[in-house]
């Protein structure tokens, strides 16, 4: 093979990767078009960014925000937050990162098998609770009582992909996505059936891995779960999420709406009130929660006395939004852990140095 030869089969090659490199992302954006169901969200059709990107010739724009909303710094800030048991003794009770990751699981499993856009559910299951605060469902209940206008998770996280993330630039985010963000609680109407997606798999996710770590951690048991319930979704995690799923599926396939049968739909809801009952508000789960929230009201009126001592990212939100507002902002990205710190540099004394 002559020199010439091999610089020739050289320079095709390199048209030819480059040429499939430039085709990558429409050839994913064909396969969406091929493969989705008639009601899929298509990423070619999606309702835009707020500010123009330059293009990706490797992902589609949902994937794109995949990958944004995992390299965030919410996001890593998840693995400190509660989920239900605050700083539970154990290495395997969940925490809100880890929660994420199994709606993500569940939602994908779900849009697969419907034939939707599994790219598009699992960016929203993964920014869904980037706006929640440290010591779980404890901590929002007294960010809402302190904050003028209120505080919810789901609007928060929709605040931080939009406003807070990125020195006040956001995700910049296409609108679907921050849909879904801003509307995962189960009595919101998100505007995509990925996003209803989403809804579900986050309440399926919640109620059976709750159940699991309060089995762990003494507070129930499997004979107190309501037996109704249990004949009808499973005796197990693994057989309620798998039945759940299954019912999901049946009940929604290529149809223009994401729902549980009736007998299913109502076993839910019943379980999720026994948790409520039993775990969310038992006082053995919730047993340092009065420290906890206690530790969130002294910091926000400390701060809004003390307003210039916010981070400078913070007071440069001042010009735009109430001053109470910006301080539910800073609490509400707080870790537990980061939270008790700014706690103890606040109001615990020093150790005396003795020269």
């Amino acid at each position: 093979m002559t020199l010439a030869y091999k610089q020739d089969l050289t320079i095709i090659y390199y048209i030819s990767y480059n040429k499939i490199m430039e085709n990558v992302k429409k050839l994913l954006e064909e396969r969406e078009a091929k493969t989705l169901c008639k009601y899929a969200t298509l990423s070619q059709n999606t309702k835009g960014r707020e500010r123009e990107i330059s293009p990706c010739n490797l992902r589609t724009e949902f994937q794109r925000d995949r990958d944004k909303i995992l390299h965030c710094k919410s996001f890593r800030r998840l693995k400190h937050k509660t989920q239900v048991f605050l700083a539970p003794e154990g290495d395997h009770y969940r925490t809100r990162l880890t929660h994420t990751l199994e709606v993500s699981q569940i939602g994908r499993t779900i849009a697969r098998a419907l034939c939707l856009n599994e790219d598009l559910v699992e960016a929203i299951a993964l920014g869904h609770d980037l706006g929640h605060t440290p010591f779980g469902h404890a901590g929002e209940r007294k960010l809402n009582e302190l904050v003028q206008g209120g505080f919810i998770h789901s609007q928060q996280s929709q605040r931080v992909v939009e406003l807070l993330e990125n020195n006040g630039k956001g995700l910049n985010l296409t609108f679907e996505v921050r849909d879904g963000i801003g509307n995962h609680r189960y009595h919101d109407t998100p505007k995509t059936l990925e996003g209803e997606i989403v809804k579900y798999a986050d309440r399926f996710a919640y109620i059976n891995h709750d159940i699991e770590d309060a089995r762990r951690g003494g507070v129930i048991t499997d004979n107190d779960l309501p037996k109704d319930c249990v004949e009808v979704l499973g005796s197990s995690k693994s057989k309620r999420i798998n039945n759940l799923i299954s019912d999901m599926v049946e009940n929604s396939w290529n149809q223009p709406y994401i729902k549980q049968s009736p007998d299913f739909d109502k076993a839910t809801e019943k379980l999720h009130t026994f948790m409520y009952e039993r775990v969310y508000f038992n006082n053995q789960a919730k047993s340092q929660e009065i420290k906890a929230v206690k530790m969130i009201e002294l910091i926000f009126e400390y701060y809004l006395k003390n307003i210039d001592k916010l981070p400078d990212f913070y007071k440069s939100l001042l010009d735009l939004y109430p001053k109470d507002r910006v301080v539910c902002d800073y609490i509400a990205s707080f870790s537990d852990r980061y939270c008790v710190r700014v706690f103890g540099e606040l109001f615990v004394p020093d150790e005396w140095k003795i020269l």
